[in-house]
Parts: structure tokens; C-alpha cells; sequence
């Protein structure tokens, strides 16, 4: 048996949209509904029969135009406060209110939106992706321009075209809405943002791996991946080995050798394969080649191994540094993203 759409009441409409909704969502807007709101959902429920799938499409629908165009009287206070101090004079406003002056509404939380746009735009996108397309419209409404726009391109392009249609169309939305909105953000996306936010412990363990060299690093790494170490895809983003060097695209390893000492590079080289040595000397000019590849000719007796480390050392430490003042990136943090 179903029941016909014109027979129904606001609260049936109401109830029929959280059923749709499912539990998680319909639980979470149950608690800002009053006692006999709640009442009258739960009497409307009851009487409830199966409802056609094309009249649920149509109570959504109607709900979504008075989403934006505003809810009744969510304002009304505002709009008598504006009445009665338009209509009476100060003297007569004194009398009403019995000499008292009206109490200051509590501050609420400072606004959410500066701390969004904060964000990646990939892990607010993927919040929106999961939220009716009403209200990831209202969200990035909200939003800068720019910070808005980045999130659209991380969406699909049916969800983007479904976002894009409800912003040209959205009128003002109503504060106890956006409210909404904004305690679901708050617990969902900026909590969590909170809470997980451990880039300087990584770069903290980052700077430490950085000391030692290849083989001991990879052990170590190894070591970390099965004590199931949190983050790890952080630190490795930041880790960085004079063997990585051949990773470096040219135009990063002719801006980072052009800082440093023929001196130090050719005491760097010693001892290094064939191929790594021309990744490096390729990305210098031929003039400092040549007396390097010459140096190098005379072989590394006698050449203390502790200065080669250090002179390795010190070209990891200026690549690190460089791709921090962002002249580059490092191999690992492009391989992550």
C-alpha cells in the first residue's frame, strides 16, 4: 500500500527524507530537532506507508528549493528586534523591557572558513564527495574563489556540474543551516585535520634518517615498515641520499652544483659509479668537468673515506635545503604525490 504524496503532511515529508537518508546521517540531525518536533516526526513515521520512488525524488526536491530560498521565520527575533527599534523610540523600548538591557547573545565558535581553506584541497574534496550536492555548494560558497575552485578539481565532473548548477541558483542560506553545515565540518574535516597533523614529527625523524647512508637508511625503513610506524609515506617524502642524485630532474641538479666548490664535488665523487658521477658532472659547466674528471683520473688513495662522507653530506644537506626554500622538489615527494 502506498501513500499519495498530496495526502502528506510537512512531518511525514520529514520523516520520509530521513528514512531515505539512512541511520548515520538522519541520527546526526535528529539532535537539533526539538521535543515536539521529534513528536510530531515520530507520529508522522507511524503513519507512513511505502512512498513511490518518484514522489521521494519530488519531497526531496521541494526540500532542497527551501533549503536555499530560507526556512520561515528561522530569523524572526532578528526581524522583531529590527521592528520594535524602528516603531518605538528608546524611552518606550526602556519601558517594555522593563529597564533592562537586552542581554548579548553568547559568542559562538569563531568561523570555520579561513581554517578551510587552509586545507588540501584533495581531503576537503573528498569530504564534499561523500555530501549531497547542496550542500558541497553551500560549502564552497563560502569559500575564497581560489580555494573554492581548487576543490572543484579534485571532484568528478558530474559532481562538479551537479556543485556548479546549485551555486548559480543558491539564494541566501539560513542561519540555522549553515550552522549545521558548519558543526559537521568542524567535527568531521577540521578535527581530523587536527589530530593527524604530524609533519613535524616527520620531518623531525626525516632529519635523522638523513644522516645515514643508503643501505643503512633502507634498513632502517624496512625496520619501521613492520613495527607498522603511522606517517611513514611522510618521512620517506623527506628522506633524500647522495645516491638519489641521478633522480633529480637536470635543470635541479644544474641549480644545486652551481652553488658548490669544484673542490667539494670532486672529493664527493670519489669512489662513485660511472653513472652516478655523470649525472652529476652532466649538470656542470665544461670547464669545471674537465679539472674534476681529471682530479678524479688520479684515483682516491690516500683520501681519507670520513672527508668523501662529509663532502656527500654536505651536497645532501644543500639538496634538502633547497627543495625546503621550494627551488625543487625532491624525487621522493614527487614519487608520493
Amino acid at each position: 500500500m502506498t501513500t499519495p504524496l498530496a495526502t502528506l503532511t510537512r512531518a511525514q515529508k520529514a520523516a520520509a527524507i530521513l528514512v531515505a537518508m539512512g541511520k548515520p546521517s538522519a541520527s546526526r540531525l535528529l539532535k537539533f530537532f526539538k521535543q515536539e518536533e521529534l513528536k510530531a516526526l515520530i507520529e508522522g513515521a507511524r503513519l507512513l506507508r511505502t512512498i513511490p520512488q518518484s514522489d521521494l525524488e519530488r519531497i526531496v526536491a521541494e526540500f532542497e528549493a527551501e533549503f536555499t530560498e530560507g526556512a520561515g521565520l528561522l530569523d524572526s527575533a532578528d526581524r522583531m528586534d529590527t521592528i520594535l527599534n524602528e516603531s518605538l523610540s528608546p524611552e518606550e523600548m526602556s519601558a517594555i523591557m522593563g529597564n533592562k538591557k537586552p542581554e548579548a547573545a553568547p559568542e559562538g565558535p569563531p568561523p570555520i572558513w579561513p581554517d578551510l581553506e587552509k586545507l588540501e584541497p584533495s581531503r576537503l574534496g573528498t569530504f564534499l564527495a561523500g555530501e549531497h550536492p547542496q550542500t558541497a555548494a553551500m560549502v564552497l560558497s563560502k569559500l575564497a574563489p581560489a580555494a573554492a575552485a581548487a576543490v572543484l578539481l579534485t571532484l568528478t565532473k558530474p559532481m562538479r556540474g551537479e556543485i556548479i548548477k546549485r551555486m548559480v541558483t543558491m539564494a541566501n542560506v539560513p542561519a540555522a543551516a549553515t550552522k549545521i553545515v558548519e558543526n559537521r565540518l568542524r567535527s568531521s574535516v577540521l578535527s581530523e585535520t587536527s589530530t593527524k597533523d604530524t609533519s613535524a614529527g616527520q620531518a623531525r625523524v626525516a632529519s635523522v634518517l638523513n644522516e645515514f647512508e643508503k643501505p643503512q637508511l633502507e634498513e632502517v625503513m624496512q625496520d619501521l615498515e613492520a613495527v607498522g610506524t603511522p606517517d611513514l609515506d611522510g618521512v620517506r617524502a623527506r628522506l633524500f641520499s647522495f645516491d638519489d642524485l641521478p633522480l633529480l630532474p637536470q635543470k635541479a641538479r644544474v641549480l644545486l652544483f652551481d652553488g658548490l666548490s669544484t673542490e667539494l664535488v670532486t672529493l664527493a665523487l670519489r669512489g662513485t659509479s660511472a653513472a652516478l658521477a655523470e649525472s652529476v658532472l652532466s649538470a656542470i659547466g665544461a670547464r669545471s668537468r674537465r679539472m674534476i674528471e681529471a682530479e678524479l683520473g688520479q684515483g682516491s688513495e690516500g683520501v681519507p673515506a670520513a672527508d668523501i662522507l662529509t663532502a656527500r653530506k654536505t651536497i645532501v644537506t644543500t639538496t634538502i635545503r633547497l627543495s625546503r626554500e621550494g627551488a625543487f622538489e625532491l624525487p621522493s615527494t614527487q614519487d608520493a604525490a
